[in-house]
């Protein structure tokens, strides 16, 4: 949330990754940084490469009308990963657990506008209760 925080129209895509990469380390996890989130257009997957570590790649500045996703995997020990023989699953090197959300953004004349976001009737995950934990 703090990398969608920063995101509007003349920001760098460069500084998504620091942002993400202070807030982990301060709480003691790593960020993987051989995958990343990418534009979304004609082409589903394409430019720029957002990183998710800090990082000086030229990657563009964010205007309005921009698609892109955010998409940081994030480990509890080291950031080395393994893939698996069926070349989808991924892995911690080291066995630590690791999360990954994406959210897909559009940048607008105001800020941004998470297009992946819930609504209000969308189904509530157990940490977003109240509930006992299971």
């Amino acid at each position: 949330q703090a990398a969608i925080a920063i995101c509007k129209p003349g920001v760098k895509y460069n500084e998504i990754g620091g942002v993400i990469e202070d807030h982990v380390t301060a709480r003691g996890f790593s960020t993987v940084t051989n995958f990343c989130g990418h534009g979304v257009g004609r082409i589903f997957h394409t430019t720029p490469a957002i990183l998710h570590y800090r990082n000086s790649q030229a990657s563009g500045t964010m205007d309005v009308g921009h698609i892109f996703t955010i998409e940081p995997m994030i480990n509890e020990h080291a950031n080395a990963n393994t893939m698996l023989d069926d070349g989808w699953t991924v892995v911690t090197a080291d066995g630590g657990r690791s999360a990954q959300f994406e959210h897909t953004l559009l940048i607008t004349p105001d800020g941004v506008e998470a297009l992946t976001g819930k609504l209000p009737s969308s189904p509530r995950y157990f940490w977003e209760t109240d509930a006992p934990q299971p």
